[in-house]
């Protein structure tokens, strides 16, 4: 009988070895500030042939979510919560309540905690930008491997200017972006797949399943890519943002990414028309988004680098990459964007490519980055996994949130999500497993899905959704259904349908630490003048001072870090936000 009994044990500890040998690797790949339509399967005009490959032997979201920024995102994409239950309802400036902290709180697990207590050999490249300190980083944090930016905004090692200063970790440890073991010189999304292709191999030698959170910096500003690339694409964006919109907007129609009844975003009042503008202006813009598409192709470039490298491990046929983007295409620096430099693109320029192109980026939703209407906070999704994701030609129409990552991540890794962490309790995670969508075996429940940034505010409950533009914005209530691009606004005729959304968006943003909000800090008033100064030309907004933004739709700005901005003349070209 003990023989029969130990017999019994090692066959049921062997059928336990086979089954967590059998969980897939997880890629989960993000993009920084890059649109809803600038790939090629969701309408692009820029070549993506690996996504695109991708794509086409997977599955692709019409309807998946971020939160419309860099940082909340991250914060919710790593721990399966809204950004504010993590401490990061805005961006890393401690505001002193508990979620406005500015970092990733203790009262929050990783997927990289989480999965690494599993067995998986887990692996971080590129940006963070939750927070850094000894307690928050990658290593902290539960990456066994990591080669990170504290933040963003660096894609070449000898880059200069504003961005130049912001530091490179490896494994916890600074290390000059001129070090001889990253082989400069080097370009960022090279550099972000490169390492993490031989963190896999380490995962591999360990016998291990491998996460790897490979977080791009492009195509975030300030706008750079190696010149070969840039000089393929400067001319053919001279056929301008109102030709290029409705080509894409084509394209997504007969792909079915969109309804052809959904009317596409207008260009707003504020963009010129393309005709309207001179030679030497229509040349500065051309060159610009030039500069962007090549930072588009280099992601694409290193997404073949990737899935090349798992074939020739044969990792790839298990191994379930997802790809997304952080927020909406980004409209900061206003109408005239930013085109600075002997040798714009470079890596000692200063491009962001501005409003004009942001609302090409966006087609053919309303509103950019930062913000909660659709355009902020929708994103491409791709996900491939040939072991277990068949190919499909319709898209996932589910509405689907960054918070389902991390229960995903629970899932298909077998692991465990604890219920404490250092003795205190822990949110439950907020999203729900993405495998009944991803292989059409099971039900994947309908909730209801929040936002909120910057007062910008927003609660999809099935097709409806009610947004708001700022904290004393007026909601707004759409159909999605017939108008998913937000321009029959319902509101004056269901004011009971307002009132019940807005009252479940409250609760919610209570119960999860949206509110209430930080107040914003003013200085002692000193005594006045006898005779005011008149203004200057250059004036400081210090933080928590607040003002009417011309750079996109006169929205009024917030600004609580802990440095100063400057503003010229109020000029939209100048808006730091």
């Amino acid at each position: 009988m003990k023989t029969l009994f130990t017999t019994l044990v090692l066959s049921l500890t062997s059928l336990l070895v086979l089954t967590a040998d059998d969980r897939p690797n997880i890629i989960l790949i993000m993009v920084d500030d890059m649109g809803f339509s600038d790939i090629g399967c969701y309408g692009s005009e820029i070549p993506t042939p690996h996504l695109d490959a991708l794509a086409s032997r997977g599955a692709r979201f019409s309807q998946f979510y971020n939160t419309g920024r860099c940082c909340p995102t991250r914060a919710s994409l790593l721990t399966g919560l809204y950004s504010h239950q993590a401490g990061v309802g805005w961006m890393t400036a401690d505001q002193g309540l508990p979620g406005y902290r500015g970092r990733l709180t203790e009262q929050c697990h990783t997927i990289a905690e989480v999965l690494g207590r599993a067995g998986y050999f887990t692996a971080m490249t590129g940006k963070w930008h939750v927070g850094y300190s000894e307690q928050v980083n990658p290593t902290a944090r539960g990456f066994l491997r990591s080669l990170n930016l504290d933040q963003g905004g660096v894609h070449f090692s000898n880059q200069t200017g504003r961005m130049a200063s912001r530091k490179l970790y490896f494994n916890g440890k600074e290390l000059a972006r001129d070090d001889p073991r990253l082989s400069p010189p080097w370009y960022g999304s090279n550099l972000w797949t490169g390492q993490g292709i031989r963190f896999l191999d380490e995962a591999r030698t360990a016998n291990k399943p491998f996460f790897w959170y490979l977080a791009h910096v492009a195509p975030h500003f300030p706008c750079m890519a190696p010149e070969a690339t840039i000089a393929r694409y400067r001319g053919k964006y001279r056929a301008g943002w109102d030709q290029l919109a409705r080509e894409r907007h084509a394209r997504q129609v007969e792909s079915g990414l969109v309804e052809a009844s959904w009317k596409p975003e207008s260009r707003p009042a504020q963009i010129p028309a393309w005709k309207s503008l001179g030679e030497k202006a229509q040349v500065r813009y051309d060159d610009m988004m030039a500069i962007y598409a090549a930072m588009i192709e280099e992601i694409d470039r290193n997404v073949g680098k990737l899935v090349a490298a798992l074939e020739k491990r044969e990792q790839l046929d298990n191994t379930l990459i997802l790809f997304l983007s952080d927020n909406g295409g980004n409209a900061e620096a206003g109408i005239k964007g930013r085109y600075e430099g002997k040798q714009p693109g470079d890596s000692h320029s200063n491009v962001f490519i501005g409003r004009c192109w942001a609302h090409l980026n966006n087609v053919p939703f309303r509103q950019y980055k930062h913000y909660n209407h659709e355009g902020g906070i929708a994103s491409p999704l791709i996900a491939h996994w040939p072991n277990r994701i068949s190919p499909r030609k319709d898209w996932i129409s589910t509405p689907t949130h960054l918070i389902d990552l991390m229960a995903t991540c629970v899932d298909l890794g077998a692991a465990s999500y604890p219920k404490n962490r250092k003795g205190r309790p822990v949110p439950a995670m907020a999203g729900q497993s993405l495998r009944p969508l991803l292989t059409g075996k099971g039900e994947f429940a309908r909730r209801p899905l929040f936002w909120e940034h910057e007062g910008n505010a927003a609660i999809r409950v099935d097709d409806e959704k009610l947004v708001r533009l700022g904290e004393k914005g007026r909601w707004e209530l759409y159909d999605l259904a017939a108008d998913r691009t937000e321009q029959q606004n319902l509101a004056p005729q269901r004011p009971g349908r307002v009132k019940a959304l807005a009252a479940q968006w409250e609760e919610w943003a209570r119960r999860c630490q949206v509110l209430p909000r930080p107040k914003p800090k003013t200085k002692p008033r000193n005594k006045p003048r006898s005779t005011p100064k008149p203004r200057k030309a250059t004036s400081r907004v210090r933080p928590g001072a607040k003002w009417r933004c011309p750079t996109t739709t006169g929205m009024q700005h917030e600004f609580n870090d802990s440095s100063s901005w400057t503003l010229r003349g109020w000029r939209a070209s100048k808006c730091p936000a």
